[in-house]
């Protein structure tokens, strides 16, 4: 069989949460669960180290602006996971080319990535913190939810995550108005304490 879905939903989880993706297929292989995950996922330092960065990242992400920020940052390194992790699959499994896996992954890494991280500056515009708590907590259970149900079922994984993502853009362009009031006022305001501090 393919591991095209399988790629497919590992791209787009990885655009959400690279660490949760090495970490969950890591232990999945080491635990005999899936034969599917390749050995280099399964060491024991790269578990170690996608542990801890994914708490990092579980905390980072529920904090408002904070999560901008970490987003920032992460625009190149979820795309390159996500691709990464698509080529180590396809060459486990041999039915699909590295380069191609890797460019399945890579890119739909990278769109649900910008998904993410324009939801996230939606919701930024809220002044409680609470928002962003539970929109972190519904990603982080989505990706293990997804990742876990795609080691069993790849294609219906695949059809759920090419839904979400397809939602997630609709709900982004949707939104872009809210973000654009929100970074005009966010400018405002930095025009205006500089031209305090000046004065």
């Amino acid at each position: 069989m393919s591991v095209l879905p399988l790629v497919f939903t590992s791209g787009w989880a990885s655009g959400i949460n690279a660490y949760a993706v090495i970490l969950l297929f890591g232990v999945f292989g080491a635990t005999g669960v899936s034969d599917q995950v390749p050995e280099s996922l399964q060491r024991t330092d790269v578990l170690i180290v996608a542990g801890v960065l994914f708490l990092c990242e579980a905390v980072a992400d529920k904090i408002p602006y904070v999560d901008s920020i970490w987003d920032s940052v992460h625009t190149v390194i979820r795309p390159v996971a996500g691709a990464a992790v698509a080529a180590l699959l396809a060459g486990q499994s041999g039915s699909l080319p590295e380069i191609a896996a890797g460019a399945v992954g890579g890119s739909t890494a990278l769109l649900s990535h910008l998904v993410k991280a324009g939801t996230r500056m939606a919701v930024n515009t809220s002044p409680e913190p609470f928002s962003n708590i539970g929109v972190s907590l519904a990603e982080d259970l989505g990706v293990a939810g997804i990742i876990s149900f795609a080691v069993f079922n790849p294609v219906a994984a695949a059809v759920i995550a090419g839904s979400l993502l397809v939602l997630g853009i609709v709900t982004v362009v949707f939104l872009a108005a809210r973000i654009r009031r929100f970074l005009r006022r966010r400018a405002r305001r930095r025009e205006e304490r500089r031209l305090a501090r000046a004065a």
